[in-house]
């Protein structure tokens, strides 16, 4: 089971490279995830978030 982000749902996607000759090398790429404390209802819970929904204050950390 891969990890994603528990407010966005954001999960590792694949991405391919294209050589010159044709050659395709396909590559896992992971968003960043932070395992973090947050306040939800006003209960701290462990949660998975994506540095992006950190940034943007989507959740609020627990202090």
């Amino acid at each position: 089971m891969s990890k994603k982000c528990e407010v966005c749902g954001k999960t590792p996607i694949k991405a391919a490279k294209l050589t010159f000759s044709h050659k395709q090398i396909v590559k896992r790429q992971s968003p960043n995830l932070q395992d973090i404390r947050v306040n939800v209802n006003g209960q701290t819970k462990k949660m998975t978030v994506c540095t992006s929904c950190l940034k943007a204050g989507k959740v609020q950390k627990a202090v």
